[in-house]
């Protein structure tokens, strides 16, 4: 089998299901098929069979997703080897082949059996995005000119810095909370007991799919991936809303599911740089439902418009996330916090290991919370608008290109033919920017570009014109 090709193993199973026997007949089918076990991508199943612990523990041994599809999906697909027993139990002829085939794969192993499960195994469709690519990884060869990653440049600034080196001093002690809550809470105008601090959003994301214990769980894309791959990597069905370019990728309250008892959605959203209004997220609060909003981007808004950090009293649990890696140039340091109920900070807090952030984090926190620090990121999001504005402007001369809605955020997504051959020749002439279809939602045809100082902004136009010359002449 090629080296870098990725499989889906579709599990049917009866109820009750240990993980050794799911596991076992995996590795059976998998040897018998000449396939390594790190070739992997996901286990797939039907939705009534996704919370089945065996099927979970396989998967979590494996170190991939279970996803479960819903039973009328699986009925919708052709299967080679079809079982009228099966299709009366479950509305579809073979839950093993129906799953590993959902999403246009190829067959590679039909259906093998055990007492108690179903295994087969399909090549992965290559139009799934790959959730664990970000940025960073576009920028890891040397001499690159940076425009994947959105931290801004310049930063930390210098007496930041200087603050941070000196907290060495006090690393024999272990670290201590308190005046960096206080300072996030003021902030925010909330309670103490409503923040809580955590090594990066990104860990957040994980204790709140760890925690949570929602049925029906629904993630907004094109968005920022890591808050579904740990869903799926806590066990959970992910459901995915997808907005549409043509819209502008807008939001509205009746694209979620009525039944979603988790939403999940970033504000302004990475990647499309799209702001969502406050009044449009609030609709989606309701009694029953935690609605997660990622605002790691908001502090590059000026006034931090439409933000639901400060409010209160909403219907259900509003959980807002907040990153200092993006404004700050923190990425290294690990620092961002959760601001929610009181009830679920505290269950959140208890699925946290001890002094789960570190001193100089912590006093990055305070720092970063305190009001001569928010007129400065105020007047770097001011700046960043303008430098925006000014790439927006040098993009609408390329007929090629296409941005979508309003651009809010210290990025652009930008749709144009060929944009995966198109960043392979911006690389080369030593600019990076992001690849957009591993965000799921967009495809082949799409980038992301950090905004950066207008002089950076004018060459990278350079050579894009350059490179889209060449590509006009192919």
């Amino acid at each position: 089998m090629a080296s870098g090709v990725r499989v889906v193993v579709g599990v049917g199973a009866s109820s009750g299901v240990g993980e050794d026997e799911v596991l076992g007949l995996i590795t059976a089918a998998l040897a018998e098929a000449g396939t390594a076990v790190d070739a992997v991508a996901r286990l797939a199943t039907v939705e009534g069979r996704a919370a089945e612990p065996g099927l979970l523990g396989a998967a979590r041994r494996l170190g991939v997703p279970l996803v479960g599809h819903p039973a009328a999906e699986l009925a919708g697909i052709t299967v080679p080897h079809p079982s009228a027993a099966v299709l009366t139990a479950t509305g579809t002829a073979s839950v093993a082949e129906a799953a590993a085939l959902l999403g246009g794969g190829e067959l590679l192993l039909p259906k093998r059996k055990s007492a108690l499960a179903t295994v087969a195994l399909a090549v992965d469709a290559p139009g799934e995005p790959d959730l664990r690519h970000h940025g960073d990884a576009e920028v890891r060869a040397a001499g690159l000119v940076d425009l994947a990653v959105n931290v801004r440049t310049g930063t930390p600034p210098e007496w930041l810095r200087t603050r941070l080196a000196a907290t060495l001093a006090d690393l024999a002690a272990y670290p201590e909370q308190s005046a960096a809550r206080a300072a996030v809470a003021a902030r925010h105008g909330r309670p103490v007991e409503e923040v809580l601090l955590t090594s990066g959003a990104a860990e957040a994301f994980v204790l709140l799919a760890r925690t949570l214990r929602a049925r029906h769980p629904v993630v907004v894309h094109p968005q920022f991936t890591e808050p579904e791959a740990a869903l799926r990597d806590a066990g959970h069905t992910v459901r995915r809303v997808l907005l549409s370019p043509a819209d502008g990728f807008r939001l509205t309250a009746d694209a979620v599911p009525e039944e979603a008892d988790l939403v999940v959605v970033g504000n302004p959203t990475n990647p499309t740089s799209i702001l969502h209004p406050a009044a449009s997220l609030i609709e989606l609060a309701r009694e029953g439902r935690t609605l997660v909003v990622d605002e790691a981007f908001m502090d590059a808004v000026p006034g931090e418009r439409e933000s639901l950090a400060g409010r209160r009293g909403l219907p259900g649990r509003v959980v807002v996330l907040r990153s200092l890696t993006k404004t700050w140039g923190l990425a290294g340091l690990r620092i961002g916090y959760l601001l929610g109920p009181a009830e679920l900070i505290a269950e959140l807090s208890r699925a946290q290991p001890l002094w789960p952030v570190s001193t100089p984090a912590l006093v990055a926190a305070e720092l970063c919370s305190a009001p001569a620090a928010l007129a400065e990121s105020e007047a770097a999001a001011v700046a960043t608008g303008e430098h925006r504005e000014h790439l927006l402007k040098g993009l609408a001369a390329f007929d090629d290109i296409r941005v979508h809605g309003e651009p809010a955020a210290p990025f652009v997504l930008i749709e144009l033919p060929r944009a995966a051959e198109v960043r392979d020749r911006l690389r080369a002439t030593g600019f990076a920017v992001r690849r957009g279809d591993t965000f799921p939602g967009l495809g082949t045809d799409w980038l992301r570009i950090a905004v950066r100082d207008t002089a950076t902004t004018d060459r990278f136009l350079a050579a894009l014109g350059a490179v889209l010359g060449g590509y006009e002449s192919v």
